[in-house]
């Protein structure tokens, strides 16, 4: 049997990765060459800086594809450790923008964003080994739900909302893709969604958006409605074809945080509905290669963990664009590859390494090496196995056929 050093990376899903990276290179620097130059006389601040974040980025994915990912297991506690720790440190001592205490270090890391990545690998590793006790009460949801409550509690504390909510969506998938009890998961989605209820309705800005987000074309064009009214000028105005790279005219100061989380109304008024389609075609294609990578996982840390990755970056990709389109209330979550952000951009692709890690144990060139692995995982599990199939599965139905 081959070593795994002999399998190859998923050279779809870095093709990709590759393309949203360049895509947002271009966005980047066409939304900030205005802003640059009248900030900073440098057309090509942001860019540069973006560019820089790219290869620590860069040189981060790669550390992470290389290292066997079965490391970050026997990591994962002391990782949570680290991030509770972080997220308790940016409470009492960090700085504050936009309205939310999320930054450390003069505004240049966000702990909430190294948290996403930590809180995966910790929730693969716990779900992973509990088995089918995940379907018990008191070993599965309990625990979980505690647990889950507490990462995003401090994150809520923080102001950042969307941040927690997104971590809460992965990890219930993760729970449910691990073989959690569905009806536990539909509890947990109606006690996390009257949560999320009640926080909205204690803050009077989070009411706000959602009343401009009910009713956008007739907020105050001056005050709440000010920048979705600017963000869907610029897709409409973007048309079809879009009105060409660099001609953007909302980025001119009419769009408010145009790099990072309206990014996508630029590109729609660049490059028009058939530009923003191909991006989401991307993303898409991106989640179809990440669950395959999850499938073909040759054990369940792998197969959870490759999932949590695919269902959170996809997951920030749909909030944003449902943001930027109106689909929901408007909340500051950067596009993935694409938006402006180090610590976003960092962890992004660090998360894009660890998937490419998993990829490198789920391409074996060998069809006996193959055979092999079907059927140790034949083995391995039984009735109740986690919900996203394995190679195993195609293994067990022929035994059961014959």
């Amino acid at each position: 049997m081959k070593t795994d050093e002999s399998h190859k990376y998923d050279y779809l899903l870095i093709i990709t990765i590759a393309a949203l990276l360049i895509i947002g290179l271009m966005m980047i620097y066409s939304a900030t060459f205005a802003l640059g130059y009248q900030l900073y006389d440098q057309p090509t601040y942001y860019f540069i800086r973006q560019l820089l974040w790219m290869g620590v980025g860069l040189l981060v994915m790669i550390i992470f594809a290389r290292v066997e990912y079965h490391t970050w297991r026997r990591l994962s506690i002391l990782l949570m450790t680290f991030t509770l720790l972080l997220l308790g440190v940016v409470l009492l001592v960090g700085q504050e923008r936009f309205g939310g205490q999320r930054w450390l270090l003069n505004g240049s890391i966000q702990p909430s964003e190294f948290s996403k990545l930590a809180i995966i690998i910790y929730i693969a590793d716990w779900l992973s080994s509990k088995g089918e006790q995940i379907r018990k009460v008191s070993y599965g949801l309990i625990p979980f739900a505690i647990l889950l409550g507490l990462i995003t509690g401090l994150i809520v504390l923080q102001r950042s909302l969307s941040t927690a909510v997104l971590i809460a969506l992965t990890a219930i998938a993760m729970f449910f893709i691990a073989g959690g009890n569905l009806w536990q998961i539909i509890a947990s989605g109606i006690l996390g969604g009257g949560t999320i209820a009640f926080l909205t309705a204690q803050s009077a800005y989070r009411l706000t958006r959602v009343a401009t987000f009910l009713d956008p074309l007739n907020a105050d064009p001056l005050d709440s409605g000010y920048q979705i009214r600017q963000i869907l000028i610029a897709l409409g105005s973007g048309g079809l074809t879009g009105l060409g790279l660099g001609a953007s005219r909302q980025k001119f100061g009419y769009i408010p945080a145009s790099h990072t989380d309206g990014i996508f109304a630029i590109l729609g008024e660049e490059l028009g509905l058939i530009g923003s389609l191909a991006v989401l075609g991307l993303f898409g294609f991106l989640a179809y290669r990440g669950f395959r990578v999850a499938m073909l996982a040759p054990d369940s840390f792998g197969r959870v963990l490759a999932s949590g990755i695919t269902c959170s970056l996809i997951f920030q990709a749909i909030v944003n664009v449902g943001v930027v389109t109106a689909s929901i209330p408007f909340t500051g979550v950067t596009l993935p590859f694409i938006s402006f952000g180090g610590s976003s951009l960092v962890v992004t692709m660090a998360s894009a390494g660890l998937l490419l890690a998993v990829s490198r144990r789920t391409m074996p060139e060998d069809p006996q090496e193959k055979e092999e692995r079907r059927e140790a995982d034949h083995l391995r599990r039984r009735n109740r196995g986690p919900r996203l199939p394995g190679p195993g599965r195609r293994a067990k139905a022929k035994a059961v056929a014959r």
